[in-house]
């Protein structure tokens, strides 16, 4: 099943999870957003460095560590996902009530493994 998915915190390196979950995301054929510091195209997904609202957007997948994160919740909030992925490293329990007070699922998981055991 195809969940569109916004990849918040994309970078351009390859080495970057990011990177790499955009990459599997496209693979996986997931329509795929992404937003990110540096103005770019990864597989054929731009990565927008200004605040884009999304339709039907299933999943944000977090690469932004919690202090990075203050400046977005209420733009995870507006975006109505169906769920947000906290990835390593992402964990923050203030948003996890956030989403919680707002009807919006959240998953302590890595995108990667979810989706190389078809569990995304």
């Amino acid at each position: 099943m195809n969940k569109k998915t916004l990849v918040l915190g994309a970078s351009l390196k390859l080495d970057r999870y990011s990177n790499i979950a955009l990459r599997k995301l496209v693979k996986y054929n997931h329509d795929t957003v992404a937003f990110g510091m540096k103005a770019g195209e990864v597989v054929g997904v731009t990565i927008d460095t200004q605040l884009q609202h999304y339709d039907a957007l299933d999943t944000v997948t977090l690469y932004l560590n919690p202090s990075r994160q203050k400046d977005y919740y209420n733009y995870i909030v507006s975006l109505h996902p169906k769920r947000v992925i906290f990835n390593p490293g992402t964990e923050n329990p203030e948003l996890y009530q956030i989403l919680k007070a707002n009807g919006i699922d959240y998953e302590v998981a890595c995108t990667l493994v979810l989706l190389s055991t078809n569990q995304y």
